[in-house]
């Protein structure tokens, strides 16, 4: 929700070129996440998932719950998602021995190369775009 602290009447015109370049800047960014996917063979949803699974706080493997809290998605999408990125032997899935009705999910060898792949190109283009969020960032901060 949007904060209404800073009345509109107040904003300047260099707000909104701030906040204008900091959405166009996230967004190159995206774009350079999905075309980095695609050129690997994934859709930017299994990267994300690869990334949410091999990045989950504290160990390697999570739910498919848990996956789809951290996509953001509906559990039957998760399960799709799992089961497209398990035809493709990034991903193993494991039931729970307790619980046979938890489904654990984790990469595979090949999984973690191609993860490895992406994240390495995505550190590298993050760090040429650092230098400009930052500023932009400290632009926004100064001003409250």
């Amino acid at each position: 929700m949007p904060d209404s602290s800073k009345s509109s009447a107040s904003l300047s015109k260099h707000d909104y070129e701030t906040l204008a370049t900091i959405r166009y800047t996230l967004r190159q960014f995206l774009r350079f996440s999905e075309e980095a996917a695609q050129s690997v063979g994934l859709t930017p949803q299994q990267h994300q998932a690869l990334l949410a699974i091999m990045g989950f706080p504290g160990r390697d493997r999570l739910t498919i719950g848990e996956l789809a809290e951290r996509l953001q998605i509906r559990h039957h999408s998760a399960v799709g998602l799992v089961n497209r990125l398990h035809a493709t032997g990034l991903i193993v899935r494991e039931q729970d021995e307790n619980d046979r009705r938890q489904v654990y999910v984790s990469l595979t060898p090949r999984g973690q190369e191609v993860l490895q792949e992406l994240t390495a190109a995505h550190k590298r283009e993050l760090r040429v775009i650092a230098r400009e969020m930052t500023r932009l960032l400290e632009t926004i901060s100064a001003e409250d």
